[in-house]
């Protein structure tokens, strides 16, 4: 299992992260600190990748805006989020947007539609990436050791943990959303 995470295990992280990569640098930072990978090329391959998708759905939605509002029909709570946290934080919200599960894939969306400024998001963009990737990154690397010490010798048992914590916050999330 080790050399298959060593073999495939950024190659995952990049596709992961092309659309979130929450959980998937926080098992990236968790791996590493067991050496199965390197945290630096962890957080720079999560972030590039996140970073790219989320510029990715920004020119979608600004190319084609009837297919990004067919898209986005489904997520009528979702959306009106969105435009909430758009109208209270500005700009901001393009940082805020990398922690908040649920509406992360959304902003870029939502904010494609508008008429904010492409050059200016892509740069917000990637300072949010770059300060996202380090703190998500650094932070599981260094819970890696409580996280891991949980699991005893089994490490997956530890990463299994973490899984079901996030989707304990997910359905939370979901819950204060309703």
């Amino acid at each position: 299992m080790e050399q298959f995470i060593q073999d495939w295990g950024y190659i995952a992280l990049f596709l992961y992260s092309f659309g979130g990569g929450y959980v998937g640098l926080i098992f990236a930072g968790v791996l590493s600190y067991s050496g199965d990978l390197n945290i630096y090329i962890s957080i720079l391959v999560a972030g590039v990748s996140n970073f790219l998708g989320d510029q990715f759905l920004f020119f979608l939605a600004r190319k084609n805006k009837n297919y990004a509002k067919d898209m986005m029909k489904k997520y009528g709570r979702k959306i009106a989020l969105a435009h909430i946290m758009m109208r209270k934080y500005g700009s901001f919200v393009v940082f805020i947007q990398k922690y908040i599960y649920g509406i992360k894939t959304l902003i870029p969306l939502a904010m494609g539609l508008t008429k904010y400024s492409s050059i200016k998001f892509s740069i917000l963009n990637a300072f949010a990436t770059v300060l996202w990737a380090c703190i998500v990154g650094y932070l599981s690397f260094t819970a890696g050791e409580y996280i891991l010490s949980l699991g005893d010798d089994f490490k997956y048992v530890g990463l299994a943990i973490v899984l079901v914590m996030f989707l304990l916050l997910s359905y939370v999330f979901k819950k204060i959303e309703k």
